[in-house]
């Protein structure tokens, strides 16, 4: 696909970024796009590889060679087609998914990959400006009703994918605004809610119904569900791992989402009392994944004194591991753009105490240095390196350690049986739960994973839905060949 000979006539190149000294003092997107000559030279890189490792990489089985020709060509509308087919919402993934597809791409062995993740992000941006994505009402209602609790990117995916096979949909979301994590847990500079909000207004305009501040077994009984036809439960896992630590207890040992959902709010115009700042502090990030390094950035724009990172894993290489060789996804050290703020990072470190003054505020963290003993057949074991021990300042620590899984509440009031990781149980393919007319999909039911992951889960559901009360469905899915519907 694209241009025969791109790949050895063009570079990749990517979005470049608005000066740090800049961009820090607000928090708005700050990518400069690439023009749209650049754009179409990137979509000629894709190679004609015959096999292409990209759509194997990718959970929603994105076309991706296929919407790179149409680039390639300039024919960006059908390239929108084509990327809407198969992916509800390209401006969330283009903005926030790892991108599986880039380290799975075949030119990836040889050369640095083609950009696929800010061409669909440019697609997609291109078809919003030029009017090509128009709201898409059913002709015609199958007087079926359903719920969707949870309007994250499974559940929307979930609403817009049933809403499109005939039936009546409303979606229940318990915060004060539709997104889920999009919403509140994504700091703006990576993704300014805006982007959210011209979409949800695609979705409402389709006939599909929201509902905000309903939280489905608290405020909005459970027995009221029996009013619709199915329900689909895409809740997310929002149970955040805690740390077993002496003096956790302390004031200044903060849940990263809970310090990043106040920020974000505050951004939007709303009042948080009591409001988690890390101004003129010595700030630790424990964890180093993505939640981690938005603490970062969030810290720096709040103007902190120090921001250091700790992650108790080894620090990865540099380049592809050889324990996670191509197109599989690599052991490969990441460095994001809030990293490139102002962070020391640490690695092989564990947190032995939270020190507090007699007012109980955190003045300090005790530290020692450790490593992982690896024996066949047997778990990890992480060992403490004698004489390592530290202290370090802090009067402010984010706990940035993933999420263990979905409250369990709601289960409980429906009779909904548990995995062994306490997701919702239904099998992979069906979304089924053990209660016939109640499905599951996205973090809830297999538990914290990726943006693209909850969109092809919602989708997939949807199917089952349509399957479960029509008899047959002319959704589309991954796993077949049939009809694709566009926008």
């Amino acid at each position: 696909m694209g241009k025969v000979t791109g790949f050895k006539e063009f570079e990749r190149q990517d979005e470049a970024y608005e000066p740090v000294k800049d961009r820090v003092k607000n928090y708005n997107e700050f990518t400069l796009p690439l023009s749209k000559a650049e754009e179409e030279r990137q979509g000629s890189r894709c190679m004609d590889c015959g096999i292409p490792f990209c759509h194997s990489g990718c959970p929603l089985g994105n076309l991706i060679p296929d919407f790179n020709h149409m680039v390639h060509q300039g024919e960006w509308q059908k390239a929108s087609w084509l990327l809407h087919s198969t992916n509800n919402f390209p401006e969330f993934t283009g903005r926030l998914c790892p991108a599986p597809c880039e380290k799975s791409c075949v030119l990836g062995i040889i050369e640095d990959p083609v950009a696929i993740e800010d061409i669909e992000k440019h697609i997609v941006e291109r078809a919003f400006k030029e009017g090509w994505i128009k709201p898409q009402p059913p002709k015609t209602r199958t007087g079926k009703t359903i719920a969707i609790v949870g309007s994250g990117p499974a559940g929307l995916a979930a609403a817009q994918q049933l809403n499109r096979a005939g039936h009546t949909v409303t979606v229940f979301e318990r915060d004060d605004a539709i997104g889920g994590l999009l919403r509140y847990g994504i700091p703006n500079f990576k993704m300014e809610k805006g982007i959210i909000d011209r979409r949800v207004a695609i979705l409402e305009a389709e006939g599909i119904t929201f509902k905000t501040n309903v939280n489905v077994g608290v405020n909005y009984d459970v027995k009221d569900l029996k009013a619709f036809d199915s329900v689909v439960l895409c809740g997310g896992a929002t149970e955040r791992r805690s740390l077993p630590t002496p003096g956790a207890d302390a004031d200044g040992v903060v849940q990263a989402m809970d310090f990043l959902t106040q920020q974000t709010k505050v951004v939007f115009g709303q009042t948080i009392e009591d409001q988690v700042l890390a101004t003129d502090k010595n700030v630790i990030v424990i964890g180093g994944g993505d939640t981690g390094s938005d603490c970062v950035g969030t810290s720096n724009r709040q103007g902190a004194k120090s921001v250091v990172n700790f992650e108790i894993m080894p620090k990865p290489p540099g380049h592809r591991s050889p324990s996670t060789p191509w197109p599989f996804w690599p052991l490969q050290l990441k460095t994001s753009s809030s990293h490139q703020e102002g962070v020391e990072r640490n690695w092989l470190i564990n947190t032995k105490e939270f020190i507090k003054d007699e007012n109980g505020k955190l003045t300090a963290l005790k530290t020692v240095n450790v490593e992982w003993k690896m024996v066949p057949g047997e778990r990890p074991q992480l060992i403490e390196i004698a004489g390592t021990e530290k202290t370090w300042p802090c009067d402010l620590a984010l706990l940035a350690l993933g999420f263990t899984g979905p409250e369990s509440t709601l289960a409980d009031k429906l009779g909904i049986q548990k995995d062994a990781r306490s997701n919702y149980k239904a099998e992979y393919g069906k979304y089924q739960t053990n209660v016939p007319h109640i499905f599951t999909a996205g973090d809830m039911r297999r538990g914290q994973s990726l943006i693209v992951w909850a969109i092809s889960e919602g989708r997939e559901a949807a199917r089952q839905v349509d399957i479960y009360l029509m008899g047959k469905s002319n959704l589309p899915s991954k796993d077949m060949t049939g009809d694709l519907v566009a926008m």
